[in-house]
């Protein structure tokens, strides 16, 4: 099971961090991966990161303002969001890739998700 914390509410400009924390029964996934979700969208990856830490993979629209890491705690990874933009609203999912030995973005890859935390930012 994963479980998202850290959505909440800012203007342009600001800062946000999404935390997801996996349980004991997710495995050593090979990457763990952030997608959201606007309204009227269809879900979008965002970010990934192998569970050693080592490797990063980022949609374009993010790079640069969002960092994503792991093994700062344990069984947990952090989606660090600075320079929020209104197109960034959404709702934004944790997943585990624990089947396939690659970093990807293509969702059908991760097998656990998490319930999902809401971004808004206002312009």
């Amino acid at each position: 099971q994963l479980i998202e914390s850290g959505g909440g509410s800012v203007q342009a400009g600001g800062s946000l961090r999404l935390s997801c924390a996996a349980s004991a029964g997710i495995f050593s996934p090979y990457a763990m991966g952030w997608f959201r979700q606007a309204p009227g969208k269809e879900r979008e990856f965002v970010a990934a990161v192998s569970w050693s830490g080592s490797n990063t993979l980022y949609t374009d629209a993010v790079k640069g303002r969002f960092t994503v890491s792991s093994g700062n705690a344990k069984n947990t990874v952090v989606l660090q969001m600075n320079s929020l933009e209104p197109e960034d609203t959404a709702i934004y999912f944790c997943a585990a890739n624990t089947a396939w030995a690659e970093m990807t973005g293509h969702p059908h890859k991760y097998d656990y998700w998490g319930q999902g935390t809401q971004v808004t930012v206002s312009s």
